[in-house]
């Protein structure tokens, strides 16, 4: 890495889906922080869940997004990497973003160095113990079979059903969700247990928790960081060639949970 450059991790926009904000406004406020750090930014990790629901058919794409995806155009015409992983809600990305920006996806979680530390990146999706429910359902939904009879549905009926199951699935968590402990956070377990096999990760980086967290694991050295969303906390990790930081845009009221003194010292 450049020594003046940064490498920034994001998750959970969740386009598509009214909250704090509508979806375009906070699309407007993506927009503003993609060009806030384009300054100074080696790469972007854009960590799953960009949108509420996805679903590319041969020659459609979902209605809207036009100010997200002429921003992530333009970078990636100015020359900054950007990659992209699949969440739960954006799984049935294919091949759009690799086709017309060159923005490779990921499905699986995959390890990388940067910067002289290494990196362990991943929605965070089906990962960790329990969630059987929505293990088997992913396995579904990621079926090439179902995927097909999928693309048979026209889209303003395909779509519309979508959207609206994910509405309801939303529905049943209307409260922000509240770290529950080393022993219950799945992810965190997850990454406790991915040390055995990899004890050289320093950081594991993940989405999908919906709350932004920095944990020191079991080995007192490697850190669990979770992205957080952009719903209501509109957080993002930062990492300078040394550090890696939570950060917050346009929120005073960000809250870092975890365990990490040097991090929540930080916490605005």
């Amino acid at each position: 890495m450049e020594t003046s450059k940064r490498v920034y991790f994001a998750s959970d926009f969740h386009l598509g889906v009214d909250a704090k904000f509508t979806s375009k406004e906070r699309e407007k406020q993506i927009v503003r922080w993609l060009e806030h750090i384009s300054s100074d930014a080696e790469a972007i990790y854009l960590v799953g869940d960009l949108f509420d629901f996805w679903f590319e058919y041969k020659t459609v794409i979902p209605k809207g997004y036009s100010r997200l995806l002429g921003k992530l155009a333009e970078l990636r015409d100015r020359g900054v990497p950007i990659y992209f992983f699949t969440g739960n809600h954006d799984m049935w990305m294919f091949r759009y973003f690799e086709e017309e920006m060159g923005i490779p996806i990921y499905r699986q979680p995959i390890t990388r160095k940067i910067g002289g530390k290494t990196f362990f990146i991943g929605h965070g999706d089906g990962l960790g113990p329990g969630d059987h429910g929505y293990k088997f359902l992913k396995k579904i939904f990621a079926n090439p079979i179902c995927q097909w009879l999928f693309a048979r549905l026209h889209p303003n009926f395909g779509m519309g059903m979508a959207n609206f199951w994910s509405g309801k699935s939303r529905a049943l968590y209307p409260e922000p969700p509240k770290f529950l402990g080393e022993d219950k956070e799945w992810l965190l377990s997850f990454s406790n247990d991915q040390l055995d096999k990899q004890p050289e990760v320093d950081f594991f980086i993940f989405g999908h928790r919906h709350l932004p967290i920095d944990y020191i694991l079991k080995n007192k050295s490697s850190r669990y960081i979770n992205l957080g969303e952009w719903l209501t906390f509109n957080s993002y990790a930062v990492f300078d060639g040394q550090e890696l930081q939570l950060q917050f845009f346009e929120n005073e009221e960000g809250l870092i949970f975890g365990n990490n003194p040097a991090q929540l010292e930080n916490d605005v």
